[in-house]
């Protein structure tokens, strides 16, 4: 009688060449995997690609796995880069990453893996899945569980974090122990915002006119000063813009692209007690439910009410937030579990 052994499964990682994808890498060959590695060309930053192509080659070299590299520019433009720039000059503000999460990383991405008959794909990200739903990080100082609220929910049984349960600290301890990944511990961290090199207006000055000098208004209509430009310019900034005779500081209230004006006032006027999202993406069915929402990254998920009916969802807050921005991503949490969110359509 034949006696077939079993197949191992096959992953494919996103391979950066920064030392969290290296070591997530080299922890799934350790368990047993057979581990191939995929290297993504997203946006066109002069120099950027040569060298971080080179450092995902030497950490596939060192890994001993082989190193696809995938040309995604021309997807990434349309989905990610000219949705960056459309967003500010309709006056909010966009959330780049989330997009790119579910069309490139988890999109392109997974069905590279299928060409390559890939079980899992993985990644270096900080999050946790149980292929039904995401979870917060062990580590909250990186936990990135905010930018993957807009990834299909079909494709989680077949996603693999193996840093969901570590932090930060750790994974540049083991770099640092391992003769031949001593450089990678050591890398400058990338920027949240890949290809911003240094401030999102110098992208924007490349395609439109960024320094337009307008009108300030407080919100009974009346001009009580001058701004650079509406796009210098999100909901909550205080500075680069004048208010006559004014005796405490104000802040963006709101924009008018079409007249280049910004509306300022006082701190309270940015309170914010409810936000209708529309796009949403929920990895459950509920639609009148009570849970917590994250409305901007880096900030406390606060208490709400939600009800959602025709694709559109009611966020009733149960305390004030400050600042909330049209645009932006609002994410919704039960305890550690993220089961869902939207995007901010208004305040």
């Amino acid at each position: 009688m034949m006696v077939t052994m079993n197949k191992r499964k096959k992953v494919l990682v996103g391979m950066s060449g920064g030392v969290d994808s290296t070591i997530t890498s080299l922890m799934l060959k350790d368990e047993g995997y057979e581990v191939e590695g995929l290297y993504m060309k997203l946006h066109s930053k002069p120099g950027y690609h040569e060298i971080h192509q080179a450092r995902a080659q030497k950490a596939s070299d060192f890994v001993g796995i082989k190193l696809h590299v995938l040309d995604l520019q021309k997807v990434f433009n349309e989905k990610v880069y000219q949705p960056f720039i459309d967003t500010y000059e309709e006056g909010k503000t966009p959330n780049p990453c989330a997009l790119c999460n579910r069309s490139l990383k988890f999109g392109e991405m997974i069905k590279f893996a299928d060409s390559i008959d890939a079980d899992y794909l993985a990644t270096g990200h900080y999050i946790k899945t149980d292929g039904e739903y995401f979870y917060q990080a062990e580590d909250d100082t990186k936990d990135q569980s905010y930018f993957l609220f807009y990834v299909q929910k079909e494709v989680l049984p077949r996603l693999l974090f193996p840093l969901g349960s570590r932090h930060k600290k750790d994974i540049k301890k083991i770099a640092s122990s391992i003769e031949g990944l001593e450089s990678f511990a050591s890398q400058a961290e990338s920027s949240e915002i890949c290809f911003v090199e240094t401030t999102y207006t110098d992208v924007l000055k490349k395609h439109v006119n960024v320094d337009n000098v307008g009108e300030v208004l407080d919100k009974d209509g009346n001009v009580v000063g001058e701004h650079k430009g509406y796009m210098h310019y999100t909901i909550g900034k205080r500075k680069g813009f004048t208010v006559k005779g004014a005796h405490e500081p104000h802040f963006v209230l709101s924009m008018n692209p079409e007249k280049n004006q910004i509306v300022v006032g006082k701190k309270e006027e940015l309170e914010c007690n409810h936000v209708i999202l529309d796009n949403l993406n929920m990895f459950n069915d509920e639609k009148d439910f009570d849970t917590t929402v994250k409305l901007r990254y880096r900030t406390k998920a606060v208490k709400c009410h939600v009800k959602i009916e025709n694709d559109k969802a009611t966020v009733r807050l149960h305390e004030s937030v400050f600042g909330v921005a049209v645009g932006q991503a609002a994410v919704f949490y039960n305890d550690d579990k993220l089961i869902g969110g939207g995007w901010i359509a208004a305040v």
